[in-house]
């Protein structure tokens, strides 16, 4: 019960690894791309799903992030340190 209540009270995790996808949604229509975030190994994982657009600057930013991490509460990926 005890560690339960604490995995609820987390409201910041650390991206321990991202996955990215692309998926065809048929004929002559454009695709979508997802981001998949792990979160402190595991423990928790979150999709995102930008455009195409966004999609480009999010991998850029991932890319030069020393670390990331994903505000649970208000579902928001925090860059920690840009290079």
């Amino acid at each position: 019960m005890a560690e339960r209540n604490t995995e609820q009270t987390i409201m910041v995790r650390q991206v321990t690894d991202v996955h990215s996808n692309w998926s065809n949604q048929g004929p002559l229509e454009a695709g979508k791309f997802s981001y998949q975030l792990i979160l402190d190994d595991g423990a928790e994982e979150v999709l995102l799903m930008p455009t195409a657009e966004d999609g480009k600057l999010l991998r850029d930013l991932i890319k030069d992030a020393d670390t990331l991490y994903w505000d649970t509460q208000n579902e928001v990926l925090v860059f920690g340190k840009i290079k």
